[in-house]
């Protein structure tokens, strides 16, 4: 029973281990743009309205902390709706909550070694973890469309 119990003990601290090492990469996609800050901002903007979707905020994260005379490095956060996915989960009082992550939000930051990334959520994963109506909206519409608006990335 002892051995049993260890093994037991072992196998949960390695999934533990395991799941925290790899949730981020799971929610999260980070890639390298082929293309400048400014180019790959205007192409994801463009790919977001031509897309159908609109873009309810465009935070410039430099300029909004150096008001706090705090310097970062350029990060342009995009946050992202189409109306009628949204009204899906806005109208399920069981999926009211998954509001806190609404709009999407795609980023775009330069890191030190002078590179441009854009990180996105991987909506068809937070779908499947959430369920209901947010599985089916997230994971059965949102990430392929969202996928368009990024896929120069891929290329």
């Amino acid at each position: 029973m002892k051995k049993y119990t260890l093994g037991i003990l072992t196998g949960l601290i390695l999934f533990a281990i395991i799941a925290k090492l790899a949730a981020p990469s799971m929610m999260l996609k980070e890639r390298v743009s082929p293309m400048s800050y400014e180019e790959t901002v205007a192409t994801i903007e463009a790919a977001v309205t031509n897309g159908g979707w609109e873009i309810s905020r465009k935070m410039n994260m430099q300029k909004s902390l150096a008001r706090f005379d705090q310097k970062v490095p350029r990060v342009t956060l995009l946050k992202i709706c189409e109306p009628h996915h949204a009204a899906k989960i806005m109208n399920d009082d069981n999926a009211l909550y998954v509001t806190l992550m609404m709009p999407c939000t795609i980023s775009i930051y330069e890191k030190s070694d002078g590179k441009t990334y854009v990180a996105t959520m991987r909506a068809d994963v937070m779908g499947r973890i959430f369920g209901g109506t947010v599985a089916t909206v997230m994971a059965g519409s949102v990430a392929p469309e969202t996928a368009q608006f990024t896929k120069f990335l891929n290329e």
